[in-house]
C-alpha cells in the first residue's frame, strides 16, 4: 500500500506530523509513506525513518497556479492508493483529485466536497490537539485512538552531526545551552531579548556555553542578546541564526543540554530531538501544540487575557510574556538540567 501525505507548511507542524506515520505504519507496517511538501522541509522527512521519499512541492504557501499543480499531479498519477491531506486548504485537495488518488482523506474544510471522498467533521472538543487531529486520519472515523500517542522522533546522522561542528568551528568543550528566542507567527510569541540574554548570562557564569537558533529574520535578536551580556562573556557565545541551512540546525541543536524556546518550529524540533527543554508559551497554549518530549517544563504566566492566539496583542503591553521574569525560567532549567546556578535576583543584605 502507497500512501501519499500533503504536508504543512509550518516546521512545527511538519514535526508533530511524524505522529500520524507512526500510527499509519502500525496499522500497516508494509505502507510505503511518501510525503509531498515544500522543499525548505526535506531535512526534517529525511530525519523521519517512517517516510520512504521526500517529494518537493514546488510552490509557495497561498500560491493557486493550477497549471503547477496539474503538472505536479501527472507526476503521481497510478503511485497510491491514498491520499491524506494535513492542510485544510481547498488548494491542497486539487493535486491529489488531478493524480487520480482513489482515497483522499482530509477533515472538512474551505468547501472541499467533491475534492476529497474520505471526509470527516473534526470534532474540536474530542481531538483537542493537533497530533489527534492528525493521528484521527489513520483511523475510520470516530475510531479510539490508541495510548499513549507517539512522539515525534528525529534521527540526527552523527558524521554529518561533525561536519556542522567543524563548518563553524564549535566544540564541546562545555556544556551546551541552546536558545531559540524567534517566532515567526509573531510578537505574541517571543520571550524579550532582555530575558533570555538573563537566563543566558546566568548559564554563562556557571560555565556553560550558548548558541543561538533561528531564521535569517531572527538574527538581530540573537546579536541584541549577545550585545546585552558581560564583554568577557561573549565568546562563550555563537549566534548561529540565519547562518545555517535547517539540516545544520538540527544537527547543532541535538548537541544541546538544554533548550530554552519559544512556542515555535524549533521548539517541536528540539522535543523531537529528546532534548531538555524549557518552553516559553504567551499568546498561545500548551493545550493544542504542546512539546510532546520527556524532559520538558512549561512555562507561562496564564493571564487572564492569554491565550488569545494573536500575532500581536491587542492591549500592547505583552504582559504574558514581559511579565515572565527570567528566574522562572532558570528555575526550570535548574529541574531539567541539573546544574545548580547563581540566583539572579537580588540579595538581601
Amino acid at each position: 500500500m502507497n500512501i501519499l501525505i500533503i504536508g504543512p507548511s509550518w516546521v512545527g507542524d511538519m514535526v508533530m506530523a511524524q505522529t500520524l506515520l507512526v500510527c499509519l505504519k502500525q496499522r500497516h507496517p508494509d505502507c510505503a509513506i511518501d510525503v509531498l511538501a515544500p522543499d525548505w522541509s526535506r531535512p526534517i522527512l529525511e530525519r523521519m525513518p517512517e517516510v520512504r521519499r521526500a517529494l518537493s512541492f514546488p510552490l509557495g504557501h497561498g500560491v493557486l497556479d493550477l497549471a503547477t499543480r496539474w503538472r505536479v499531479a501527472r507526476g503521481l498519477r497510478g503511485q497510491y492508493e491514498q491520499a491524506i491531506l494535513l492542510p485544510n486548504s481547498l488548494k491542497s485537495a486539487l493535486v491529489p483529485l488531478f493524480a487520480g488518488i482513489p482515497r483522499r482523506t482530509g477533515w472538512r474544510g474551505e468547501l472541499r466536497f467533491g475534492l476529497l471522498n474520505d471526509i470527516r467533521r473534526l470534532e474540536r472538543n474530542r481531538y483537542p490537539l493537533m497530533i489527534e487531529r492528525f493521528m484521527a486520519l489513520a483511523y475510520a472515523p470516530g475510531a479510539e485512538l490508541p495510548q499513549p500517542y507517539p512522539r515525534p522522533a528525529l534521527r540526527i546522522d552523527p558524521q554529518s552531526r561533525a561536519a556542522a561542528l567543524e563548518k563553524f568551528a564549535l566544540n564541546l568543550d562545555r556544556p551546551l545551552l541552546a536558545l531559540c528566542p524567534g517566532a515567526e507567527f509573531g510578537e505574541a510569541k517571543r520571550w524579550p531579548a532582555e530575558h533570555y540574554a538573563a537566563v543566558a548570562e546566568a548559564k554563562l557564569r556557571a560555565g556553560w556555553q550558548v548558541w543561538l537558533f533561528g531564521s535569517k529574520n531572527d538574527h538581530p535578536v540573537g546579536e541584541a542578546i549577545r550585545a546585552a551580556l558581560a564583554p568577557e562573556l561573549r565568546e562563550a557565545t555563537a549566534n548561529l541564526a540565519g547562518e545555517t541551512s535547517l539540516a545544520e540546525a538540527l544537527d547543532l541543536l541535538s548537541c544541546a543540554d538544554a533548550v530554552v524556546s519559544n512556542d515555535s518550529g524549533l521548539m517541536h524540533v528540539a522535543a523531537a530531538l529528546g532534548r531538555p527543554l524549557v518552553a516559553v508559551y504567551g499568546s498561545t497554549s500548551p493545550q493544542f501544540t504542546p512539546p510532546l518530549a520527556e524532559q520538558v517544563e512549561i512555562v507561562r504566566l496564564g493571564l487572564e487575557c492569554s491565550p488569545c492566539f494573536e500575532r500581536t496583542c491587542r492591549f500592547g503591553h505583552y504582559d504574558c510574556l514581559r511579565a515572565l521574569a527570567p528566574p522562572a525560567v532558570l528555575d526550570a532549567l535548574q529541574r531539567l538540567a541539573g546544574d545548580p546556578l547563581p540566583d539572579p535576583r537580588p540579595q538581601e543584605h
